[in-house]
């Protein structure tokens, strides 16, 4: 049985910096297609950015510059680095993974694996 677990989200003021993981049980990160969405409340879930089995990466245009992306392939784990957070970043994250690559990496609908969420709250 796959599981996803996040970890890290907090309440920062802007400008600061958290770093979010995901770690995987039943299942090896090796070959997949792992990415982190975003869901703030009565909005879409939102891709943020992701990473392929090759460790190509992908990020959502609001997040460049500003997050990265990566992974530890012998932990099967996944990271988000955020760095210079603002208040528009204020939701609750989710990891994702999918066993091969997919079309369009940032779109929720090619994952179906999901963790369950870890909240980052930014204030200004």
């Amino acid at each position: 049985q796959v599981q996803l677990a996040e970890s890290g989200g907090d309440s920062v003021q802007a400008g600061g910096s958290l770093r979010l993981s995901c770690a995987a049980s039943g299942v090896t990160y090796t070959s997949f297609c792992l990415a982190w969405f975003r869901q703030a409340p009565g909005a879409l879930r939102e891709g943020v950015a992701a990473i392929d089995s090759d460790g190509s990466t992908n990020y959502a245009d609001s997040v460049k510059g500003r997050f990265t992306i990566s992974k530890d392939n012998a932990k099967d784990t996944l990271y988000l680095q955020m760095n210079s957070l603002k208040p528009t970043d204020t939701a609750m994250y989710y990891c994702a993974a999918y066993p091969g690559p997919v079309a369009s990496d940032l779109a929720a609908y090619e994952y179906n694996y999901w963790g369950q969420g870890t909240q980052v709250t930014v204030s200004s």
